[in-house]
């Protein structure tokens, strides 16, 4: 017999069988297409704001199917910026869907997702900024365009820790791009990331890390009973007069406290 905790985590990824995410597999796929579709023959037609409301509708629709639901919390002193600099922590691919279901935003993403199949296509669609990780001179080129992007009135999000870690704990975070809010003379805000259970533990289901692929983790999440996503919204920190250095210290600190995680006050240039 299983520890009662081993048992709780166990359960919690207990599966019904292969043959119950046939359906929501098709959909997922139907619902691929139907972004594809939209991303090759309207988008380029469209206005900007036209462009964010189907991209909030679609990622709302993929989560519905996928069995995710989104809550929402803002804490004191919290509200969604009309202009700024969107931080989180990083847990799952989900993350960009998630906040896409509350404010569409261009993300920064390393260079390899725009791979992933179907996926890496509809993420470069709808204005995904790659980067490729530890080019010095591959950071100076997209620091400059979210300094533009965010002048022109554009949303734009990153994950400082640099990729995805598993819940329960947080990597330091690389502070270069938040200069790009202190030269665009906007606010940082920090948003939380956490996916629950229906008893409000923290979903095994949901870390998208080590060697596991984008489909794996979709079929994992597929496979779950219930998930909800957790997404905290956070006071924003202002950037007049401030380092980067220490705007990633605070958005760490305050996304640590919001999660309940211990601090790691150490950050990466």
């Amino acid at each position: 017999m299983l520890p009662a905790h081993e048992a709780d985590a166990h359960d919690s990824l207990r599966v019904p069988g292969d043959r119950m995410i046939v359906w929501p597999s098709l959909r997922v796929m139907l619902h691929l297409f139907s972004g594809l579709c939209t991303s090759a023959f309207v988008f380029p037609f469209i206005a900007a704001a036209s462009r964010d409301r189907r991209i909030k509708l679609w990622s709302i629709q993929l989560l519905a199917i996928l069995r995710v639901q989104v809550e929402v919390q803002l804490r004191p002193g919290a509200e969604a910026m009309p202009q700024g600099l969107i931080v989180a922590n990083h847990v799952s691919w989900l993350d960009i869907f998630v906040i896409n279901t509350l404010q569409p935003c261009r993300f920064v993403a390393k260079a390899d997702i725009r791979s992933w199949p179907a996926l890496g296509w509809l993420c470069t669609k709808a204005g995904t900024i790659f980067i490729a990780r530890g080019k010095q001179r591959e950071v100076r080129r997209v620091y400059e365009g979210l300094v533009a992007s965010i002048r022109a009135g554009e949303h734009i999000a990153f994950f400082p820790e640099g990729t995805t870690t598993a819940q329960g704990s947080m990597l330091p975070f690389h502070s270069n791009l938040f200069e790009a809010a202190i030269e665009a003379q906007v606010p940082v805000q920090p948003y939380a990331l956490r996916y629950v259970d229906e008893h409000g533990r923290l979903h095994p289901a949901a870390d998208f890390i080590g060697d596991m692929t984008f489909v794996d983790s979709m079929l994992l999440i597929m496979k779950v009973r219930k998930m909800t996503a957790q997404l905290i919204l956070l006071p924003a920190l202002d950037t007049a007069g401030a380092h980067r250095r220490d705007l990633a210290l605070a958005a760490h600190a305050a996304i640590a406290e919001a999660l309940g995680y211990a601090e790691r006050p150490e950050q990466t240039a």
